[in-house]
């Protein structure tokens, strides 16, 4: 993540998007010649090259919020999640068709990874951005150091609301088809719950950035928490398909809303000389957390059961609404003692309003 962000801030997002990709291109061919040979390294190596591409492609949501106006913002960075959609459909059926594809069991998959990645480098190659001259003009005298950055507290709740969406996500997620086929569901029922919970991800996504500009990130990321808390209740509504498919849809609308809506309350906090540390960080820490997750997902299953453990996460989601509340208090008490025109201002940028 770091790399990758520090690379774009001195040559521009569209080098390092088509760079991006192209990492993808190679590691889908690197992976499909290690299932052919049998080869774990090559295998290994193929998915490294893969990861990288999506750390690259973590930065479409930033890209969008850089030359979308104050007000279309939060709907740009909206929509550019809601390309998950396309995903949640095209990926596993095109991971399904290239698994039987060649005569050696997914290595189409992986042949058919390079195949979009292609086409990713070639949509890329009209991506037109505005030159950053300004920015590393600025990055020398106005930019301010990381510390100074990270410990705003906007920037602080905004990073741990999207870490709390992510990490739930992942873990709930990730232990699902486990918990499905140890209460005796076919893998087939799993698989469905999954797609119907990537679905919850990522079709709000053509609404999230409205409700963003109408009703402001803090009440928007609250929601998610909401959401999050609700799917937790409905795990413990029993262990049938409809339980577990109704809890996951639950869990991807709320990781939507505290997702979209932490990064739109994150790109309030930097300027662009300090965008490069700043997405870099928040990024880096969140996949952190849900990498945390998804390790501890199976021991926490094994040991607690699939709705005690679900049930253990209502204290961090406590805290995470504790925080989005303590943010609005600060923001409101920071209203209440400036002037009539600064309390405007300030309620404009919240609520996503060019300020008059």
């Amino acid at each position: 993540m770091f790399p990758a962000s520090a690379w774009m801030a001195q040559s521009g997002r569209r080098r390092g998007f088509i760079a991006g990709a192209t990492s993808g291109l190679i590691g889908g061919m690197v992976a499909a010649y290690g299932v052919q040979s049998g080869s774990l390294p090559m295998l290994a190596l193929g998915t490294f090259f893969v990861g990288a591409y999506q750390a690259f492609a973590q930065f479409y949501r930033f890209a969008a919020s850089e030359v979308a106006t104050e007000v279309f913002r939060p709907r740009a960075i909206a929509l550019v999640m809601a390309g998950g959609v396309v995903a949640a459909l095209l990926g596993p059926t095109l991971a399904r068709f290239g698994g039987t594809m060649l005569p050696v069991m997914y290595a189409g998959s992986f042949l058919l990874l390079s195949a979009v990645s292609a086409v990713a480098i070639g949509v890329l190659g009209f991506l037109r951005m505005p030159p950053e001259t300004a920015a590393r003009e600025a990055s020398a005298t106005a930019r301010r150091t990381w510390r100074q950055i990270v410990c705003q507290p906007a920037y602080l709740v905004a990073l741990f609301g999207a870490a709390t969406g992510y990490g739930i996500m992942i873990l709930a997620m990730t232990a699902t088809p486990l918990a499905m086929i140890h209460h005796h569901h076919a893998i087939g029922d799993a698989a469905t719950v999954i797609q119907l919970h990537v679905l919850g991800m990522f079709l709000p996504s053509f609404i999230t950035g409205t409700l963003i500009a109408r009703f402001g990130a803090i009440r928007v990321m609250l929601a998610g928490v909401c959401l999050l808390s609700t799917h937790v209740f409905a795990t413990w509504t029993g262990t049938g398909f409809a339980s577990f498919a109704g809890a996951l849809v639950l869990l991807g609308v709320g990781w939507n809303f505290l997702f979209i809506g932490g990064t739109s309350l994150l790109t309030e906090t930097y300027s662009a000389a300090e965008k490069s540390r700043a997405q870099a960080t928040n990024d880096m820490t969140i996949f952190a957390v849900g990498l945390s997750c998804s390790f501890g997902a199976g021991g926490l299953l094994r040991n607690l059961g699939w709705q005690t453990m679900n049930l253990l996460l209502l204290p961090w989601l406590g805290a995470a609404a504790l925080a989005l509340l303590w943010l609005a208090a600060q923001r409101r008490k920071d209203w209440h003692g400036r002037p009539t025109g600064d309390w405007l201002k300030i309620k404009q940028a919240d609520e996503g309003v060019a300020p008059r």
